[in-house]
């Protein structure tokens, strides 16, 4: 049985990072270097890097703090904003990321999903779905494409995408669990990994996550608590969550 992958996820606006509700009210969750840090010596999987204002305020992601994060980790990391050209995924990877994550640009240029798989390889490449109400948004979820999660992410696959992360909107932030329903239909539309995110605030939050796809980002859970990581591994086993060895 293949092992499911934990994934931190550091939301950073102005070099911090930060956590809402459905992508509003964002308060100071702590350094992303030192978070990132804990994150990988505490066992987590991969780990994700979104500047969250990049593409609002039409700026490249933060490439110093990128790079200060590769340093300190020993796991892969997936680092997103405004990622909108071949250059611009150049920078990120050559900053240390393995993988990059494009949202808006992937539904305004789908031909840039496959250059990029075409020149760096599917499994580089990340196409990160925002979704509200079963439906595609960008630019930080403030605008609407009347496209269905499903169909984006077949679209996507078919482009080059190697890896789906699945942000529901509707659950980002609550703590009320994921949007389990959005996340299956999304994983049994496509034959890529999906990674769930949005919502969790328990461990049986991710547990359920887990029995729909292999993947699940959390923030609020592991940013709250010191020991996060490592507390979270334990009660996901504890509940018979299969987890690589640390």
């Amino acid at each position: 049985m293949p092992f499911c992958r934990l994934i931190p996820c550091l939301d950073v606006d102005a070099g911090r990072v930060v956590k809402g509700v459905r992508f509003r009210d964002l308060r100071d969750m702590g350094d992303p270097v030192e978070l990132a840090a804990r994150y990988s010596a505490q066992g987590a999987d991969e780990l994700v890097f979104l500047d969250v204002t990049a593409t609002l305020e039409a700026r490249r992601a933060l490439l110093d703090v990128v790079g200060d994060i590769a340093d300190r980790i020993g796991i892969p990391l997936t680092v997103g904003g405004a990622l909108r050209t071949l250059d611009d995924a150049q920078a990120f990877l050559l900053a240390g990321a393995d993988k990059v994550a494009i949202n808006t640009a992937a539904v305004e240029h789908p031909a840039l999903i496959t250059q990029l798989a075409e020149r760096y390889g599917a499994q580089a490449v990340v196409v990160a779905i925002d979704a509200a109400g079963g439906q595609v948004r960008t630019h930080a979820g403030t605008r609407a494409t009347g496209m269905s999660a499903p169909d984006w992410a077949r679209t996507a696959v078919a482009c080059g995408a190697g890896e789906l992360l699945l942000t529901s909107i509707d659950a980002d932030g609550t703590q009320n669990g994921y949007d389990l329903a959005l996340t299956e239909s999304v994983a049994a539309a496509v034959d890529v990994p999906v990674i769930a995110s949005g919502g969790a605030g328990t461990p049986a939050h991710v547990a359920a996550a887990l029995e729909v796809t292999q993947a699940a980002l959390v923030a609020s859970l592991v940013h709250t608590r010191e020991d996060g990581v490592r507390w979270l591994r334990d009660e996901l086993r504890a509940q018979g969550v299969t987890l690589r060895d640390v």
